[in-house]
């Protein structure tokens, strides 16, 4: 005499007809339903966190990009001009650091400018992006002391201006935290 445990099948089997009865059929639509909920997180941080254009002349610089990068190669090549942009310390959000710019001939002869400026370019946020006059200390050195709001990375370029002539040198620049002790 087989008791009635024996012949009731479990609620949730393998060998159960009913489609929501079984294990497999409800993994399958639990995994379906977690890959759902991850798509629509996503979509909802890219969209709360977006800081949109970080330029708001892309596609004009875009479009120019390459008659700018000719007409600075030909200014190079004429100017002759060597520049070199350096940091004294490394770059720590929040604490300054003091970036100088040398800006010297073929012959290392420094080059005196009318005016040099550095720009700090934030790639993925163009909110914290800022410009900075640079100070001549000596003859063809330039210089100037920032601080980075933020830490990541950083486009830094330099620009000379003497009389008609500008030209640039740009570095990319890791900014580290700042210590939280």
């Amino acid at each position: 005499m087989a008791t009635m445990t024996e012949n009731k099948t479990p609620r949730f089997s393998q060998h159960n007809k009913q489609a929501f009865r079984n294990p497999w059929v409800l993994g399958w639509i639990a995994g379906i339903l977690l890959v759902l909920a991850v798509n629509v997180a996503f979509i909802v941080t890219a969209v709360v966190t977006n800081p949109g254009l970080v330029d708001k002349n892309y596609y004009e610089k875009g479009r120019d990009q390459e008659q700018h990068f000719i007409e600075q190669q030909l200014t190079r090549d004429r100017l002759g001009w060597q520049m070199k942009l350096e940091a004294i310390d490394t770059p720590v959000a929040g604490q300054p650091v003091r970036y100088t710019f040398n800006i010297v001939d073929t012959s290392g002869v420094a080059i005196d400018g009318d005016k040099a400026t550095l720009h700090a370019y934030r790639p993925s946020d163009m909110t914290a992006d800022f410009d900075l006059p640079m100070q001549e200390i000596a003859p063809g050195v330039y210089s100037a002391e920032l601080t980075f709001p933020l830490k990541g990375i950083w486009d830094l370029s330099a620009v000379l201006v003497k009389g008609e002539d500008s030209l640039k040198v740009t570095r990319r620049i890791s900014v580290e935290a700042a210590d939280p002790r």
